[in-house]
């Protein structure tokens, strides 16, 4: 059985939660006040609705309790975003996801339901910023506030290696977990393997390990 959502506002940020969710083979109700990011969307996902999310009878209209999670995405409104989040809460959603504009907004949303709070526009800062700085990383992702995967090109001295010759782990505190070659992942690598010029190799570790790691190998 598929999985249905709704998302409640269609800013940039929900409109591709929206999108992203119909594309992996979920149900999406996508409600938004504005006629034309409602039109917008509408031939994209299962079920597109002009409503206004501050008003909960709008929301319970949706029938709720047959939707798995909702996503709550009108930062730019507390007001709206607490009583959405209620709301979902209320009419038996089991999941919501809300998104918030700093900390503060976000402590209010979890004391009135919220199961869960996102910062897109710090995370997304936050993660631009590393790699601005990085030549070196394709891309940086944070799993946690302490460990991190990335993307890396490797250094140069690396090539025509293997990864149990550079013994990565001992030497240099990071657990490889894949290789790119050629646009395909591979995560059952072989150690042995001779590494070319061409590999980027996804690795884990703290973040204090990896900017180390990026700042040695620039």
């Amino acid at each position: 059985m598929r999985k249905q959502y709704a998302v409640f506002g269609l800013g940039s940020f929900g409109r591709s939660v929206a999108l992203t969710l119909e594309s992996l083979g979920c149900d999406v109700v996508a409600v938004d006040k504005s006629y034309e990011k409602v039109q917008e969307i509408s031939d994209s996902v299962t079920y597109a609705l002009r409503a206004d999310v501050s008003d909960p009878d709008a929301l319970l209209s949706l029938g709720g309790r047959n939707l798995d999670g909702a996503v709550v995405a009108v930062s730019d409104s507390l007001e709206a975003s607490i009583i959405a989040t209620i709301t979902a809460k209320e009419i038996g959603i089991p999941y919501v996801l809300v998104k918030a504009r700093d900390e503060l907004q976000g402590t209010v949303l979890e004391k009135v339901g919220a199961d869960s709070v996102v910062y897109p526009e710090r995370d997304m800062g936050s993660r631009v910023a590393k790699n601005l700085v990085s030549a070196t990383f394709a891309d940086w992702i944070e799993l946690s506030s302490e460990y991190s995967l990335a993307e890396t090109a490797i250094p140069e001295k690396w090539v025509g290696q293997s990864l149990a010759e550079l013994r990565v782990r001992e030497r240099y505190g990071i657990n490889v977990v894949g290789v790119m070659q050629h646009g395909e992942v591979n995560v059952n690598i072989d150690p042995c393997q001779p590494l070319t010029e061409e590999c980027i190799i996804i690795v884990i570790a703290s973040n204090a390990v990896l900017s180390h790691f990026l700042m040695k190998n620039k």
